[in-house]
């Protein structure tokens, strides 16, 4: 994807202020060379922040009549308004190792056993995982094959097939789940007990005093 930023010479609060004022986002660049500030359309990026690979592949960024390869790595947006509030990208080349969160896509769940025969309920724990890889090999997304899951299975992060020069990332000894499947509860009968209707005490008890009388 590509897109075009501006050089942005102004620094401080009151400049952004300006800077947003007319529908612009103020933002920096990074990486390989002296950090530079830019500047935005406010419309233009906030329609690719809807895109995944917005968010996931490397970008293109024009900038003063030059190309550079870059990578989004933080955006901040107004507490409740729709309305982007500052842009961080990262410049990167072929050899620039890095870490970066991709969202998953599955495939093949309804061919599974756990759902073509057991009827099982497939539940996605997880909607992105972290990896490391060279920027050449970052994909826009990682897809996952659930065509063999089993009855009461569940995958984990170390679970996972990723592309070859790709790398899950593991944070200490955690191996989160990542999908989960668990056999549907059947609906249970409620046999409604009849009870029975309590005596008339009170109407029992002046039959019998008048029996008495007799």
């Amino acid at each position: 994807m590509k897109f075009t930023a501006f050089e942005r010479s102004v620094q401080g609060t009151g400049a952004s202020r300006r800077l947003r004022n007319a529908a612009k986002v103020p933002g920096i660049v990074y990486g390989a060379g002296e950090p530079k500030m830019i500047e935005l359309d406010h419309n233009a990026l906030f329609f690719a922040l809807k895109k995944e690979a917005f968010h996931s592949s490397i970008l293109e960024m024009e900038l003063a009549g030059k190309v550079e390869k870059v990578l989004l790595r933080d955006f901040q947006m107004h507490a409740w308004k729709p309305i982007v509030m500052h842009v961080d990208f990262q410049r990167v080349d072929e050899t620039t190792k890095l870490r970066k969160k991709v969202p998953l896509h599955f495939e093949g769940e309804e061919n599974s056993p756990a759902v073509k025969t057991d009827k099982c309920l497939v539940s996605h724990v997880a909607n992105e995982i972290e990896i490391e890889c060279l920027a050449s090999q970052l994909p826009e997304f990682v897809t996952i094959d659930l065509s063999g899951l089993v009855k009461n299975q569940s995958l984990h992060l170390s679970d996972l097939k990723l592309p070859a020069g790709i790398k899950a990332v593991r944070h200490g000894t955690m191996n989160p789940a990542i999908v989960s499947v668990a056999t549907p509860k059947e609906e249970e009968e409620v046999i409604a007990t009849p009870v029975a209707a309590p005596a008339d005490k009170k109407g029992k008890g002046k039959k019998d005093e008048k029996q008495n009388k007799k």
